[in-house]
């Protein structure tokens, strides 16, 4: 299974709005591994972009320097929210060679031609399916809004393959002159490098749908490809119901969202809404998703205590996997692990150990595929540091050892202020029927 996913355009540090993406397909990825296909993930670097050169400009600096600081900023987030790698990630500048082989076929087929440096695509040469993906019709479509002028275009609709040298710009050689390529070469050369003249699923945000999966596709299948079976779209984030951009001024900033919930509850938040879905983001939303996650992550770590051995093989309840193979209907999903934490909760109260893991068991294969799992290595390592978690465990090990002598001798004042003076501390104590826990307040 073949999946292109349009990634980071690397101007600037990401939103949480860009990572919407690489978590929803995350989740896709996921289900399709669950099912057993071996799924190839290409997502890509746009490392050579007008904005990328604007912003080296202002700041005095190469543009690569740019280009390679917000690569670091995107994978450091899409680590942090718990992303699978990629199979491959490549750079648009690293494939230069494969952009050209691309211009000449379109060139040779009369679908393409060069013009005062530059290269352009013939949208009147492909009339007859220019617009099928965005289902627009030619006369309808506004101009190409990817170069300076129109001076040396065919038709105000053709759009750039390939860019003429400007002075100060970084420049590649190409047959029809130095330039730069043009944003929708760039991913239809590297797709097809990767996975193939066909592969199965292209992915991306609804705000690329036009022009540039359109023009992805002209391209691609005029040069003779078949390029993507399936095209799937994210809908956007938003903020008071304009799409979260830098030009807005209305970014929120994954870095910082991360001072304010940890980044499971952020990947839920994300999570919970399908992934066609737009956002509409307030702080409220974002706190009772955290709390919304935190009931599950309470039950699941309530009955890893009891139970050491969780069975690997149990089988998903049908709610989910119906849920799942519905266009990836995450909000029925965790519906689906929301129910079963419920019955969950419900056996430790009866103490009732062997329901207890059973539904353990299916509650964590139900959050692994959706990258949630609580005692997964991703979100274990991100939690605090086990050392100091040990030394933590072991004071208040002992001072829970005096609450439980002063509740033994029915001295239930200084066993209510011993856990008064924990909470101050920050350390929420709880008694359950299987003994006293103790975590660390949110």
């Amino acid at each position: 299974m073949s999946i292109y996913l349009c990634g980071a355009t690397v101007q600037a540090p990401p939103h949480i709005g860009h990572i919407r993406s690489g978590v929803n397909f995350d989740v896709l990825r996921r289900w399709l591994t669950h099912l057993g296909y071996d799924v190839w993930l290409c997502r890509n670097v746009t490392d050579i972009d007008d904005k990328i050169i604007r912003v080296a400009a202002e700041e005095g600096v190469p543009w690569f320097v740019v280009a390679e600081r917000n690569y670091r900023h995107f994978t450091w987030a899409y680590d942090a929210l718990g992303c699978l790698p990629p199979t491959v990630e490549p750079r648009a500048t690293g494939h230069i060679p494969e952009m050209i082989e691309l211009m000449a076929r379109l060139i040779d087929k009369g679908h393409a031609y060069a013009a005062g440096g530059d290269v352009y695509f013939d949208v009147r040469s492909y009339a007859d399916r220019y617009g099928e993906l965005s289902n627009q019709k030619l006369e309808n479509m506004r101009p190409a809004a990817d170069t300076d002028t129109d001076t040396h275009k065919r038709d105000p609709r053709d759009f750039a393959l390939w860019k003429a040298a400007k002075p100060g710009e970084p420049t590649w050689r190409t047959p029809w002159g130095p330039g730069r390529p043009g944003w929708h070469l760039e991913c239809s050369a590297m797709a097809t490098k990767y996975l193939g003249s066909t592969f199965d699923i292209h992915g991306g945000g609804v705000d690329l749908l036009f022009p540039h999966h359109e023009n992805e596709q002209a391209q691609s299948r005029a040069a003779g490809d078949g390029f993507a079976r399936y095209w799937l779209h994210n809908g956007l984030l938003t903020l008071g119901g304009e799409k979260m951009s830098k030009s807005l001024g209305n970014s929120l900033l994954v870095s910082e969202m991360l001072k304010v919930v940890r980044a499971v509850e952020l990947r839920y938040y994300l999570v919970s809404a399908h992934y066609r879905s737009p956002i509409e983001y307030s702080e409220e939303a974002l706190q009772e998703a955290a709390t919304a996650y935190r009931r599950i992550e309470g039950f699941v770590t309530r009955a890893a205590e009891i139970v050491h051995d969780v069975d690997k093989d149990v089988p998903l309840p049908q709610a989910f996997v119906d849920a799942m193979n519905n266009d990836i209907g995450t909000p029925q999903a965790i519906a689906a692990i929301h129910e079963s934490v419920r019955e969950g909760n419900a056996a430790l109260a009866q103490g009732n150990k062997d329901r207890v893991a059973r539904i353990l068991a299916e509650t964590e294969k139900m959050l692994d595929i959706l990258g949630l799992n609580p005692r997964s290595e991703q979100w274990r390592s991100a939690g605090d540091d086990t050392g100091l978690r040990d030394t933590v465990d072991a004071l208040v090990s002992v001072v829970l050892e005096q609450r439980q002598a002063a509740r033994a001798r029915k001295d239930y004042a200084t066993a209510d202020a011993i856990r008064d003076q924990l909470a101050a501390a920050g350390i929420v104590v709880e008694d359950t029927p299987q003994g006293t826990r103790w975590e660390l307040a949110r």
